[in-house]
């Protein structure tokens, strides 16, 4: 029956390899799942489980809405989005950083704790992605400033005079030294999650709490296998 079943939306790009190793390993075999086909709706009857590809910034929606019953997304996306899910496991992989960055030429002076002295930036311009993001941490600071949202290139922003500043997910800080930008204050560090549907949780709670132990216990396996 259609109830038995399970939605799961996962997301294209880099995160979507990780997301199918995954859940190969606790049993949903999904190999065949991947982005080069054109095919974005995957009937996995031996499991029970529909798979549906879509953009990641587009998961949380899904999942609110009941388009589907679970979603792999990242943090990053989770707290831009802002949605009405539940976060239910840390997945543990896709970890990234959200960084404010400027220019080498006109980074603030420092503090004697030797962090960046960020008073001076209030009401600046700040470009990027993720502009609740950026509006809340520097509300945590006092702090107000202008974000400029877009969709990529956003270390160029500060050398064409877009923007003072820049926040944005690194993951080894290689792009911004090549675009001599300097890493000023962290915010925070983000890792793929599982979300839910609410209505879906409380009416597939059986099945879904099930799938959840299945992936904590291979997180954890994993954890202990890599230290």
């Amino acid at each position: 029956m259609e109830k038995d079943f399970l939605t799961i939306a996962l997301p294209k790009g880099k995160l979507l390899i990780d997301s199918i190793q995954i859940l190969s390993r606790i049993g949903i075999e999904c190999s065949h799942v991947n982005e080069d086909s054109r095919k974005l709706f995957y009937d996995l009857p031996d499991s029970k489980v529909k798979i549906i590809i879509c953009r990641a910034t587009d998961i949380p929606t899904f999942v609110e809405y009941g388009a589907a019953d679970l979603g792999f997304v990242g943090k990053d996306t989770l707290l831009e989005e802002n949605k009405d899910v539940a976060e239910l496991l840390d997945l543990k992989f896709g970890y990234c950083r959200f960084v404010v960055a400027m220019p080498e030429a006109s980074v603030p002076p420092k503090l004697s704790n030797g962090e960046y002295d960020l008073s001076g930036l209030n009401h600046q311009r700040v470009a990027t992605k993720f502009p609740r993001v950026a509006e809340t941490f520097f509300s945590g600071l006092g702090m107000q400033v202008s974000p400029i949202k877009l969709h990529g290139n956003i270390e160029l922003a500060p050398c064409v005079d877009l923007a003072e500043m820049i926040v944005d997910i690194v993951s080894t800080g290689k792009t911004l030294k090549e675009n001599h930008l300097v890493e000023i204050a962290p915010i925070l560090e983000a890792t793929s999650r599982l979300i839910a549907n609410r209505v879906s949780y409380r009416l597939k709670y059986e099945r879904i709490r099930n799938l959840v132990e299945r992936l904590r216990e291979d997180v954890q396996a994993d954890i202990l296998v890599r230290n």
